[in-house]
């Protein structure tokens, strides 16, 4: 039984069985034959399917947020965006993706030589609930752009948005199959990577997780594409602009309640601007509104399982026992609901633990350094290499240190951020293989060689 909660009010919303064994083998069948019609379809006409979904997804925004909303507790107006976002990224692929697969002539000794990028076939993805629509359309744009076909297996917390997605390409007249959800849980995705019918696995969760399918995989010789966990350093130099750093400094560490894989968790900010710098961040996350997230004015709702919240708390105490300052927050609420107040830890040292671990939820970490080069020392002591904020006013300063921070991207003076138009992904153990761009798209392609002769035979060298 995979259940459906509120975790903002504990209210049990609905109950499903598990897709049945016999049932995931006539949906991957399905699938598979699905796909094998789609890589012949035009390109012109794949694109225009995503520009329907694209369409549908706006055309219901409204109701998808609120399922979004009532079952994993984020902001109702954090899911109108999310809904958003999805849009624009099929849009961006039906745009460009006709010119990311077109064919690449290559000089070489053949007649004709070029790089041509041909679809795997099915890829199953992996996906979990934190952004349980723009994590799973993230990785299906690129997918079905490339002539796949794609099999979720969703977060079991998030039923209902695993089938409102698999409804929204039936309601934008896409092929029968071309995305399939199955209701299963994580005792079912060995069987599915070993499935000869799946070619290629992506997922996006924690890294212990990430480390036993990226093994499954490899051991079935499948390729992976993995987004994983992140402890990602905002780094704030002693030139920076206080003011707007903490602003933005607030949202990416409590958006979304803080469960973001590329949410802002360590704040490194130079001793001379360390005191203004805590002042204005703490002042700006007071003001934050915990509450149900279906109420207008609410900035913050809860964490998705009280579990998660447990956890968090309990690396909020550790923390504070190892000599941190609690600034902030860090009071087990009482009640309904797994909600968690704004969280402030300052004076955080690197063996701490809030430096040391992933905090998955609103609580936030400031360390202090004497400069930017030990700002980047500790930026980069973590297993993780997900993203990076830098903020400073000297871009030629910002220019080399960005080369010396060891994540998938560097933000100079913004906030990490997904970009249908930018490569995505980590280094370390935040996983490899990249999501989104050109290079998102080229993940789930066979990039193949072909050539044409006769061979062009070169000139004789003339003999001095």
């Amino acid at each position: 039984m995979i259940e459906s909660f509120n975790p903002a009010t504990d209210e049990v919303l609905a109950r499903f069985d598990e897709t049945s064994p016999d049932t995931i083998d006539e949906r991957l069948t399905h699938a598979a034959t699905a796909q094998k019609r789609w890589r012949g379809t035009p390109v012109d006409e794949r694109m225009g399917v995503l520009r329907r979904v694209a369409a549908t997804l706006r055309e219901q925004r409204d109701a998808l947020a609120m399922l979004m909303t009532l079952e994993m507790g984020k902001p109702l107006a954090e899911a109108r965006g999310e809904i958003e976002k999805c849009a624009w990224n099929f849009d961006y692929y039906a745009e460009h993706a006709p010119a990311m697969l077109a064919d690449q002539v290559v000089a070489s000794s053949a007649t004709d030589s070029r790089i041509v990028y041909d679809p795997l076939g099915l890829v199953l993805a992996v996906m979990p609930w934190n952004y349980p629509f723009w994590q799973v359309m993230r990785a299906a744009a690129p997918v079905l752009a490339g002539g796949n076909a794609l099999v979720l297996k969703h977060a079991s917390n998030v039923p209902q948005c695993a089938l409102a997605i698999e409804r929204v390409f039936a309601d934008a007249d896409a092929p029968a199959g071309l995305f399939t959800a199955l209701l299963v849980g994580s005792s079912a995705v060995p069987a599915l990577i070993d499935d000869a019918r799946i070619a290629a696995v992506t997922f996006t969760g924690s890294t212990p997780v990430g480390r036993k399918l990226a093994s499954q995989a490899a051991n079935a010789l499948k390729k992976q594409v993995l987004e994983l966990g992140g402890s990602d350093p905002f780094i704030v130099l002693a030139d920076a602009d206080v003011q707007a750093a903490a602003a933005v400094a607030v949202k990416a560490r409590f958006q979304n309640t803080g469960q973001s894989c590329i949410a802002a968790k360590r704040f490194i900010v130079e001793d001379a601007i360390a005191d203004a710098f805590a002042d204005a961040f703490c002042a700006l996350a007071s003001e934050l509104v915990v509450g149900d997230p279906r109420e207008d004015g609410v900035t913050q709702g809860a964490m998705a399982r009280r579990n998660l919240r447990d956890e968090l708390h309990a690396q909020v105490q550790a923390t504070v026992e190892e000599g941190a300052t609690l600034r902030l927050g860090g009071q087990m609420p009482s009640g309904k609901g797994a909600f968690y107040p704004p969280t402030v830890l300052d004076h955080v040292k690197p063996g701490m633990t809030a430096a040391r671990q992933e905090t998955f939820g609103p609580a936030a970490a400031i360390l202090r350094v004497r400069n930017a080069e030990e700002a980047v020392a500790v930026a980069n002591g973590t297993e993780f290499g997900l993203g990076a904020a830098l903020w400073t006013a000297d871009l030629a300063l910002a220019q080399r240190l960005t080369r010396e921070i060891d994540a998938g991207a560097v933000f100079v003076n913004g906030m990490v951020a997904s970009d249908p138009r930018l490569p995505f992904g980590g280094s370390k153990q935040s996983g490899y293989g990249r999501e989104l761009g050109t290079l998102g798209l080229h993940e789930f392609c066979n990039i193949k060689t072909v050539w044409t002769g006769p061979a062009v035979v070169p000139p004789a060298t003339a003999k001095s």
